[in-house]
């Protein structure tokens, strides 16, 4: 093992230490209740961040930041902030819906979450997660001195085979309905807890789809 394993796992006991201290998990969830989207962001900015380095570190073998690495953690809290304004707003759309009973299943509190998991993901997770390819790319061309870049020579760039058939066809059906379910299960005061985690996963499928693409040359 190397230094930056022991660092990165320190981070991770320290942030569940937090978590499962009692004291220290209720000044996090009033701090995170009392300001919901800064707690988005920095989840998402340190968590999300921390998802890719893991990433790298299992597919080249060592530790390193990525260029732009601040900028890339301010995109991710960024994200974090939208997510939980998506949050709110699904699960409150979801809620109507299930009242008006445009939607079956009463008051399951499994369909409702089912529902809400499934319309966000199929919706609002898509967009975002080719915004963030789009940013990711833009700052690696940046990073390689390319000039004058543009959406055409962006989107030349990206591999959109790769993104639709593994971000899109499997993490969305197959990790993130399933998850956002059980993430809508739990009460809300502790969805945030399991939203970090969830932070994580979501830096290293990103990470993982974005390092598996065969890139193209514009």
């Amino acid at each position: 093992m190397k230094k930056g394993d022991y660092i990165w796992g320190g981070i991770i006991l320290l942030i569940s230490i937090i978590l499962l201290v009692e004291k220290t998990r209720d000044a996090f969830i009033l701090f995170t209740d009392s300001y919901k989207l800064l707690g988005g962001f920095i989840k998402f900015a340190i968590l999300s961040t921390m998802g890719e380095m893991l990433a790298q570190r299992l597919t080249s073998k060592e530790w390193r930041f990525q260029s732009y690495f601040f900028t890339r953690a301010i995109i991710w809290g960024m994200i974090g902030v939208v997510i939980t304004l998506m949050f709110t707003i699904f699960d409150a759309g979801i809620t109507k819906a299930l009242e008006m009973k445009l939607l079956p299943g009463g008051e399951s509190k499994f369909v409702f979450a089912f529902f809400t998991s499934t319309v966000m993901n199929l919706t609002f997770a898509p967009t975002f997660m080719f915004t963030h390819k789009i940013t990711d790319t833009y700052l690696d061309m940046k990073y390689e001195g390319i000039k004058d870049i543009s959406m055409k020579s962006i989107a030349d760039r990206i591999d959109l085979n790769r993104f639709l058939s593994f971000v899109i066809g499997k993490t969305i059906p197959l990790f993130w309905i399933p998850a956002h379910t059980i993430t809508f299960l739990i009460p809300g005061e502790y969805r945030v807890l399991f939203a970090a985690s969830l932070s994580i996963a979501l830096g290293i499928l990103l990470a993982i789809g974005n390092r598996k693409s065969v890139v193209k040359t514009s």
